[in-house]
């Protein structure tokens, strides 16, 4: 094959890819018109690359042929459209899938799932749907459910690299944890029925109605309990039974974590929901340390007022006294006292109400109590006891006050708290965590890990970007790459749109440097 040139009628010069053979001249392929210089170039280079195109050989001395150079030149003219992908976002949340290290657990279909739950939290049907569409993967039966069923032996592996994270990149080593819970709800209202197996053993169901966050009354839940280093990065996931009670999982939890990661020193930090004398007494007896809200509405008026007085509703001052719970630290805060009294303003305009209408409101306001059956009067003790408690925030910890570790410290580290809330917050709202509609325990022990990766990449990418995973999503989201033939080689290209100055694009550089 060789390239043609011939004028046409018109006075354009046509560009053609020819076949000399028995003295003839057969046109192979019409490449275009040019009516100018730099034209009738462009069109000439395009020959010469359908002739290396179809010819698929290269020649053995490059450049003595310039034409023959790997230049990708098409004709806007001979441009089809094919799809528009949105690869790098995918490529960018498969790096830090990479920095988190959870490729190296081996399961593709958690990177994906993981992957998608970050863009667009969907079911299993419409992810599958979703990853064909914006990154051209298929995920056939043959991949998904096998690489399901294997989470569910695969939960050390994942913790395991989350901890190992925490440890290089987070300063973590495990002295100062954070735990809390939270429910998610079902699309049903059918609890799951309690088992027992051959051997006697008792299995209670998952999904149980009990105490739910989300007021979802009449609809399954089950408990998750979420383990976080200072940060709010997450370093264990626990499920329970819908039917538990809170303070119940604190201990299982924190034995876990002792025994799997071999652990003498650790102080967990939890909320007032998480303490009991039992519960505080199995943490002793691990000789191990706790700092956790503390609930003054059950401490006597008597010891209530001596804090009272003593904080002087001052902050930076500081109250604590020896107690079987532990050491007892309290505070004054003006904002939390503003609070409180707004909130106690509410509660006895509601009480006021029920009292002057006592047929209207079937539930008791929290400051009204029965003088008989038939009258109702405001609860003066209780409302008394609320003024003194206006702006106090108590802690409870078995750690030894010292001048290196003061009361500040203490609750200083409470206050980090937030992160796991924020965590939930992260998990229920940007991630979608529910509603749940799986039915089978395994699906949903699959789909929690799913969304405990995903949390781990959405913490690790703001703690080093200071972007929520929603702004981050709108920096790489838009960035597509656009697949197109050149209708003349019949060859498909690729085309990224411009990353020089997206910050995410930066990110990632910077840190495949240190890789």
């Amino acid at each position: 094959m060789q390239v043609r040139t011939t004028k046409t009628a018109s006075g354009s010069t046509a560009v053609q890819v020819v076949i000399r053979h028995h003295h003839q001249t057969e046109i192979v392929k019409h490449i275009g018109s040019a009516r100018d210089k730099e034209q009738l170039e462009a069109l000439i280079t395009l020959a010469h690359q359908f002739i290396r195109e179809a010819d698929n050989t290269q020649p053995l001395f490059p450049e003595l042929f310039p034409h023959e150079k790997q230049q990708h030149l098409i004709s806007v003219d001979h441009m089809d459209f094919i799809k528009a992908y949105h690869l790098f976002a995918y490529e960018f949340l498969s790096f830090f899938y990479e920095w988190n290290g959870f490729h190296r657990i081996g399961n593709s279909v958690l990177k994906d799932f993981a992957i998608m739950r970050l863009i667009e939290p969907a079911s299993k049907e419409t992810t599958r749907e979703l990853l064909k569409e914006y990154f051209h993967i298929t995920c056939s039966n043959n991949r998904l459910y096998p690489g399901l069923r294997s989470l569910l032996k695969q939960k050390d592996q994942i913790e395991q690299a989350a901890v190992s994270y925490a440890k290089k990149h987070l300063s973590f080593d495990f002295s100062l944890v954070f735990y809390d819970v939270t429910t998610l709800y079902f699309e049903t209202f059918k609890a799951d029925e309690d088992s027992t197996d051959e051997k006697g053993n008792n299995t209670v169901g998952l999904r149980k109605n009990g105490f739910g966050k989300e007021h979802k009354p009449g609809q399954p839940q089950i408990l998750v309990g979420l383990v976080v280093n200072r940060d709010g990065y997450p370093i264990g996931v626990e499920l329970f039974s819908g039917k538990t009670f809170e303070g119940h999982t604190i201990i299982p939890v924190i034995k876990k974590l002792q025994k799997k990661y071999a652990i003498e020193t650790l102080t967990i930090v939890a909320d007032a929901g998480m303490l009991s004398l039992k519960n505080i007494e199995e943490i002793r007896k691990a000789q191990l340390f706790y700092i956790v809200g503390a609930r003054l509405g059950s401490i006597s008026k008597e010891i209530l007022s001596e804090i009272s007085t003593q904080l002087k509703k001052t902050e930076d001052i500081y109250y604590t006294t020896g107690t079987e719970q532990g050491t007892l630290i309290c505070n004054y805060s003006d904002k939390r006292a503003a609070k409180d009294k707004s909130d106690r303003k509410k509660q006895m305009e509601k009480a006021q109400y029920q009292i002057n209408n006592p047929g209207k409101v079937k539930r008791k306001a929290r400051f009204v109590v029965e003088e008989t059956k038939a009258v109702l009067k405001l609860n003066e003790d209780l409302i008394a006891q609320d003024e003194l408690r206006e702006g106090i925030k108590g802690y409870y910890t078995n750690l030894t006050l010292t001048e290196k570790l003061t009361a500040d410290d203490i609750i200083s580290r409470y206050k980090d708290l937030w992160h796991v809330e924020k965590s939930f917050r992260i998990a229920k709202s940007d991630l979608e965590a529910r509603p749940v509609f799986h039915h089978q325990r395994e699906s949903i022990e699959a789909h929690i890990l799913i969304i405990f990766v995903s949390l781990c990449l959405a913490k690790s990418i703001e703690l080093l970007s200071k972007l929520s995973i929603k702004q981050v999503k709108k920096h790489v989201w838009p960035v597509q790459d656009i697949e197109f033939i050149d209708t003349i080689t019949n060859k498909k290209f690729i085309k990224r749109m411009s990353i020089k100055d997206n910050p995410m694009a930066i990110l990632w550089k910077t840190l495949e440097a240190k890789l």
